[in-house]
């Protein structure tokens, strides 16, 4: 897949595709049955596959207090690639294109930066400037170049509309089965092990640390997870996503202590899959107490993989 993030002045795809437009924050049910009817469309007329999307997403641009994200930009990139995507433009959200009136957006990005033949939006997709544009308008523009524009219904599970916002909910409450039953995919963060301060050594449990944005959806606490990509196993752990309040932290990170595993991890990309939610995070009044309670978690992991 071709990560695109700036627009050049000559055309970016000649020869045309198939696209889509959205934040596809989550990559859920609802977002992998578009990509499946974008996919299929893609081979039948022989074009890449395009998926169109921002960074930051507009609500990040607009509101003082946006939503959180299901994923990092790092675990969509990854999820697109394994969805078939073959070229993912990430625009640059900023005040010049806020103020791009939907007209333009279509004539400068859609047809002429990337020669759209057909495209694919969800049903209640807005876009351009005071969010004027709409499926009318991409038909109507459409039709005067030969752009298909199509819609796709929205997608229900467990009886209700499936969105980003009811997935957001779910992982705020550690509600992880819920989650996946929604996304269609396990849970999984990504990235490369970082250099920590080593004090998981210290008390024996040392950890893989990858650093996550501060407005990462899932409730801050311990999991049950499996790792991938330290080499060809797949292990277990126990995990915390959070701060480390008993150490005074502030970045967001996912502490991860590895079952059975006594490799040097620094600088591998590994995926760490939450698989349940053991408990809240705590700020402990010793490292002592804080121990304990990584023994009791570690047993609870352990608990819960056997029974699985």
């Amino acid at each position: 897949m071709k990560l695109i993030r700036e627009l050049q002045h000559q055309q970016v795809i000649t020869k045309g595709c198939v696209a889509s437009i959205g934040n596809f924050d989550g990559l859920h049910l609802g977002h992998q049955k578009l990509l499946d009817q974008l996919t299929q469309k893609a081979q039948q007329l022989g074009l890449p596959c395009t998926l169109i999307s921002f960074e930051p997403l507009p609500a990040e641009f607009f509101m003082a207090t946006p939503p959180s994200r299901i994923y990092p930009l790092r675990d969509k990139v990854r999820l697109l690639k394994q969805l078939g995507v073959d070229h993912y433009l990430c625009l640059r959200f900023n005040e010049k294109l806020a103020n791009m009136t939907a007209e333009d957006f279509i004539q400068r990005i859609l047809f002429d930066q990337l020669n759209v033949r057909y495209l694919v939006v969800g049903d209640d997709f807005r876009f351009g400037k005071q969010r004027k544009g709409d499926f009318k308008l991409l038909q109507s523009m459409g039709k005067k170049v030969g752009m298909e524009v199509h819609d796709t219904p929205t997608c229900h599970a467990l009886g209700q509309r499936i969105s980003s916002s009811r997935i957001r909910n779910h992982l705020a409450k550690g509600e992880i089965d819920q989650s996946i039953a929604l996304l269609g995919l396990p849970y999984q963060l990504s990235g490369r092990v970082k250099q920590g301060e080593k004090r998981g050594r210290t008390i024996g449990f040392p950890t893989l640390n990858l650093s996550l944005p501060a407005a990462i959806a899932p409730a801050r606490g311990v999991y049950a997870v499996k790792v991938q990509g330290l080499d060809q196993v797949v292990y277990q752990g126990v995990a915390n996503l959070g701060t480390r309040p008993t150490v005074s932290g502030s970045e967001v990170r996912l502490e991860t202590h590895v079952f059975d595993y006594h490799g040097d991890a620094y600088t591998q990309h590994v995926t760490i899959q939450l698989d349940t939610f053991i408990r809240a995070e705590q700020r402990f009044p010793s490292f002592d107490v804080l121990k304990q309670h990584i023994i009791n978690d570690v047993e609870t992991a352990k608990a819960y993989y056997e029974q699985i």
